[in-house]
């Protein structure tokens, strides 16, 4: 069976490794060129892995392009895998996929269509996830469902653990749903649009913590927006201080003071003051200096 490959983050090097150590060697794999690595965080340079395999790149922007669809063409696909890209696949594009166009999202659709959703995932403190490959139509992440799996969401769940879940599912489920492709066993599966939800696209500048909410919130909001995304930020003085870890400080009545006030410094972190009078224990953060920020009070951009 013919395979045209589509991707260029970590989920799409993790599915190419898969493929080919099943035997399932893509006739084309489509990537974005290394200039344009800063459309992902989580960017993964996949064309080193195909040259390595001998296997034909095709670099673009544009996977809609007039450019894009004839090399796509050339490659007389059965199939095209859609695993980590960020555009519509419009449909003079899938049509060129002999049986069809599979797309890979980290939730159980119908539910969180769009992006941003491992965050979400975390944000919405939901108890559940899943991973699903779908068959692409015109709508965002609408089309009927070929192969999904549900999981379970720890109370710590931070965006990189919740990352790796999914990546488990990708390396395992791209080949078993190959498989049945070929074996002619694969089903589409409508989904249900009354339970249909949609995430909003999540950009970098949303990492800025507001200090007016809970504690445990923020706590959260910090394990949700962190690696391999860009993070959660304040500032103190001029400068951007990005926190990576924090907990929930078990003493709620021990300070007193405004949110974004720092009430206590120590060599391993610091203590700032929330929304609720509670207080969460920053132990990691960037930049790291030999001590954290020694000002009185974190600037506050509060958010309208």
């Amino acid at each position: 069976m013919r395979i045209v490959f589509v991707g260029a983050v970590e989920g799409s090097r993790v599915a190419l490794a898969a493929l080919l150590a099943s035997g399932c060697s893509p006739a084309l794999v489509i990537t974005l060129p290394l200039t344009a690595a800063q459309r992902h965080s989580d960017f993964a340079d996949i064309a080193s892995m195909a040259a390595a395999e001998n296997i034909p790149v095709c670099y673009t922007t544009d996977i809609n392009s007039a450019e894009t669809l004839a090399r796509i063409a050339s490659a007389d696909p059965d199939i095209i895998l859609v695993i980590g890209w960020s555009q519509i696949c419009r449909r003079p594009f899938r049509e060129l996929a002999r049986i069809g166009s599979i797309g890979f999202h980290p939730a159980a659709l119908p539910q969180l269509r769009g992006r941003g959703v491992i965050a979400w995932t975390i944000l919405r403190g939901e108890q559940t996830a899943g991973s699903t490959l779908f068959w692409l139509d015109d709508g965002v992440d609408s089309g009927p469902i070929l192969l999904q799996r549900i999981f379970d969401v720890a109370h710590n769940e931070t965006a990189r653990s919740l990352y790796s879940k999914q990546m488990l599912n990708v390396r395992e489920m791209v080949p078993q749903a190959v498989k049945m492709i070929e074996a002619g066993s694969a089903p589409g599966i409508p989904q249900d649009e009354t339970k249909a939800s949609y995430c909003a696209r999540r950009r970098p500048e949303d990492g800025l913590i507001d200090w007016r909410l809970s504690a445990s919130y923020i706590v959260r909001f910090i394990r949700a927006v962190g690696d391999p995304y860009p993070g959660a930020f304040t500032h103190s003085g001029r400068k951007r201080i990005y926190i990576d870890a924090a907990e929930l400080f078990p003493h709620p009545d021990r300070y007193i003071g405004l949110p974004g006030q720092i009430q206590a410094v120590s060599d391993c972190g610091f203590l700032v003051m929330c929304g609720d009078g509670r207080c969460i224990d920053v132990n990691s953060w960037r930049p790291r200096k030999p001590r954290p920020p020694m000002h009185s009070h974190l600037r506050r951009v509060l958010s309208a």
